[in-house]
């Protein structure tokens, strides 16, 4: 019987060696799986450029890579990113030496392919000029997102930072207000002012902003909820925000 928890080949790579050969072929790698409990000097080798490359991995049973695929991975699979990531720092140069005014979003943990997806399809709509998410607790960046995406993530950049939180503190150095979305603000959305150089902050599905980003946020606007339900889906209330950017910047004739 198929196996619908098996993914494709082609969107993978097995094996201690093979992986490390990947990385040093700078191939797009968007997460590595590493059964628990792998020693020996090749692993070693393998933590080595993982690190020095800043590949996210994660430690998991042999059971979970077994279900990944059925193919002899050694303990060891990379699954490859459709897309290739870009830098933040030279994305943000370049908006301003366009002379255009930067329109960034970030993700904290969005961890939903499916909401991560309809999410970059609306960035794109909304002509946001790069996402930026954390390296750990983000949403596999792979067909399934693609898919959701209608293509948008070969279109919009894609920053995988380190620290979310130390990638907000550039931003703010660079001038990019911080405006994070969460019911715990006072003031609703559309009381910011984004006729500025902004980046709109989403939280996780189900624990919002973590701490560090609400402590350094310049603002925090929620949206009004007004039936018994008390949350909207995070691509449905990041379409909201962004869609507000756009009104005030069209207002403005920005």
């Amino acid at each position: 019987m198929y196996n619908q928890n098996k993914r494709s080949n082609d969107d993978l790579i097995f094996g201690i060696r093979a992986v490390i050969e990947a990385v040093n072929a700078s191939k797009d790698i968007d997460k590595v799986l590493i059964k628990r409990g792998l020693k020996g000097d090749l692993f070693k080798e393998l933590m080595d450029v993982l690190q020095e490359a800043n590949i996210p991995f994660q430690y998991v049973p042999e059971e979970k890579l077994n279900r990944v695929t059925g193919k002899n991975h050694q303990g060891v699979i990379a699954q490859i990113s459709p897309i290739t990531f870009s830098n933040m720092e030279e994305v943000i140069a370049s908006i301003f030496e366009r002379g255009e005014i930067p329109f960034l979003l970030a993700l904290d943990e969005v961890s939903d392919v499916r909401n991560f997806g309809a999410i970059v399809r609306s960035a794109e709509c909304a002509g946001v000029h790069a996402i930026v998410i954390p390296e750990k607790g983000s949403a596999r960046i792979g067909p399934d997102a693609v898919k959701t995406s209608a293509g948008a993530l070969f279109k919009v950049p894609i920053c995988r930072v380190p620290s979310l939180k130390k990638a907000l503190q550039y931003m703010q150095q660079s001038g990019i207000s911080v405006c994070g979305a969460t019911e715990k603000a006072s003031d609703y959305y559309y009381a910011g002012n984004f006729s500025l150089p902004v980046c709109v902050v989403m939280g996780s599905e189900d624990t919002g902003l973590s701490p560090d980003v609400l402590r350094i946020c310049d603002s925090l606007l929620k949206i009004p909820i007004l039936g018994s339900i008390q949350s909207l889906n995070v691509s449905v209330a990041a379409s909201v925000l962004l869609y507000e950017v756009v009104r005030q910047r069209m207002n403005s004739g920005e």
